[in-house]
């Protein structure tokens, strides 16, 4: 039988198929109001977003929104260039918190180049590990606008043209937020469920000693220079790649005799196939504030152990400091790992914020490092962290920051503070719902430091309290001694976080860890085995993806 249509019929059908092409193509567009109700603020989102373009759907606005944040953050990074060139003006701590803030204006530039070159061609819901990379990247920047915030309203009130750096720098956040909001909703998977299994098993440090692949050379030059709890040992799989040793020893037997000559030697924006470069510091007290910056990839720096390998500085708010530049040793390079390492700030409670270790570098981690001040010990700044045997002592707020940060098997000892003062050992800084990131304690022990241990009943210590309006923090499998209030948690100022932060406790132990006293705010939770799976580092980190590859021994889940 021959079919046959007629013009008119072939011309009808034609329609159709062209009428349903187009519905099908255009049942994910959006408009933008419709779009900017899934942000934060939907009133700025609109003043952000193109309104006329009736077949954009998500992944349009999305990159719109990015490209549009890139092109700000270069303004903002030569603003702060404007008025640095001209210091005369300024009071020393504005130039202070201009420089913290040039610092965070290049990272910014740097994360955002890197989310669009992968949300910029890609039309779909990614793959977790991707997806994780670029909801990290977008949350980093919003932290690190908030950090720059902080620091100019703090430390630049005699500074009259302030506002000049404060109005679009809030402005940049906004849009920022819109920018994550967008990230989230169109390449997010809405369930994050990391790999169940780690793709290779490595052993860089078994039995507490370090193991891995050298040349001849380089094994001498270790064997050499080891002590103790660092010798070769005599198995030859599933080592990690050293590419380079070099030794640091103060008594001139070494390659160098400070830390900071080292790490200028190692190599810059060295690939992860490429290996470590391995800094090993001999035991001895090196007063120096050690910077790694973020062209120096993928180092990793072994001690001698806690109390023998000290770093060790000073730097203090109350001497003129920024928070985010008092500290001893401060990282931003990517896939660092620290090893057997004491880092201090001796400045002591009565200079209030002083940091040991800030840490704003991407899948890096801490073994067995011990870190040790008073107010804001550790400062967990921004991206994705883990942290695993180490001590963290402190007073207020002593384990602070906005990162996607895992602590494991860690000891964390409240000191005895100023006179007048409380304990709390977490202040989280997430600002925005959609930053994945958050303090999750896991397997730890919270005891009392020696002084403070005589003294437990007359200072007040807390888990923590909500530093920024999203805070989120986990306690999960651990031992809470007596001196942890019945409370459990304490306010930041009235009601400030109260219903939006997340603070959570499951499964925990020891006298202090009674629930039947905490706080009743709508941010507290006790949660089910479901909830706390994740925050473990298999979800929160997708550390399966990366923890075998640096070797450090580790529990991906509950």
């Amino acid at each position: 039988m021959v079919f046959s249509l007629s013009l008119s019929s072939f011309l009808s059908l034609l329609l159709i198929i062209m009428i349903s092409f187009f519905s099908i193509n255009l049942s994910s567009a959006e408009d933008s109001t419709t779009i900017c109700k899934s942000t934060p603020d939907p009133s700025f989102c609109r003043t952000v977003l193109p309104n006329n373009n009736s077949s954009a759907n998500v992944y349009d606005y999305g990159r719109f929104s990015v490209k549009k944040s890139i092109s700000s953050a270069r303004k903002f990074q030569s603003l702060i260039e404007m008025y640095l060139r001209n210091p005369s003006a300024l009071t020393p701590a504005a130039i202070a918190a201009l420089l913290d803030c040039r610092l965070l204006a290049g990272l910014n530039i740097d994360y955002l180049n890197t989310a669009f070159a992968t949300v910029g061609y890609t039309s779909k819901t990614l793959p977790v590990v991707q997806a994780d990379n670029v909801q990290t990247f977008l949350s980093a920047i919003l932290t690190n606008v908030q950090t720059c915030l902080d620091g100019i309203q703090s430390t630049a009130q005699s500074w009259r043209s302030k506002n000049g750096v404060v109005s679009p720098l809030a402005a940049d956040a906004k849009l920022f937020s819109v920018s994550l909001a967008l990230i989230t909703k169109g390449w997010v998977p809405k369930i994050k469920k990391g790999p169940s299994k780690p793709r290779k098993k490595h052993l860089t440090f078994q039995n507490g000693k370090l193991n891995v692949k050298m040349n001849s050379q380089q094994k001498a030059i270790f064997e050499a220079a080891s002590r103790r709890n660092l010798q070769q040992t005599n198995t030859t799989s599933d080592m990690v790649l050293v590419n380079d040793i070099v030794v640091v020893s103060q008594d001139g037997s070494g390659n160098f005799t400070a830390i900071n000559d080292a790490i200028a030697a190692a190599p810059n924006n060295t690939a992860a196939s490429d290996g470590y470069f391995l800094i090993y510091v001999t035991a001895g007290v090196y007063q120096e504030y050690v910077s790694i910056a973020k062209n120096k990839k993928y180092l990793m720096m072994v001690g001698d152990g806690i109390n023998q390998t000290i770093i060790t500085g000073n730097h203090s708010v109350v001497d003129g400091w920024t928070t985010f530049n008092s500290a001893t040793f401060a990282v931003v390079g990517l896939g660092f790992v620290g090893m057997n390492l004491t880092i201090r700030n001796t400045a002591g409670a009565i200079k209030h914020q002083a940091v040991a270790l800030r840490n704003g570098a991407d899948l890096s981690t801490f073994y067995g490092c011990s870190f040790e001040a008073y107010q804001d010990t550790l400062y967990v700044h921004s991206l994705r962290q883990f942290y695993t045997e180490c001590d963290v002592y402190g007073t207020v707020d002593f384990i602070f920051g906005n990162a996607a940060v895992v602590l494991q098997n860690c000891n964390m000892y409240p000191r005895m503070p100023m006179s007048g003062q409380f304990n709390a050992i977490t202040a989280q800084g997430r600002t925005d719902p959609n930053q994945n990131t958050g303090i999750s304690i896991q397997k730890c022990t919270i005891k009392a430091a020696d002084d403070l241990a005589p003294n437990v009943g007359t200072v007040n210590t807390y888990l923590g309290r909500p530093w920024k309006l999203y805070s989120r923090t986990v306690y999960m499998d651990s031992f809470m001694d007596s001196l942890i209030k019945p409370l459990g948690w304490r306010e930041w100022d009235g009601d400030f976080a109260l219903n939006t932060s997340y603070y959570a406790e499951y499964n925990n132990r020891g006298p202090g860890s009674d629930t039947s006293g905490r706080v009743t705010w709508t941010g507290y939770h006790i949660i089910n085995a479901t909830d706390a799976g994740n925050f473990t580092v298999a979800n929160f980190l997708l550390g399966n993806d990366w923890l075998p590859q640096v070797g450090v021994p580790y529990t991906d889940g509950l």
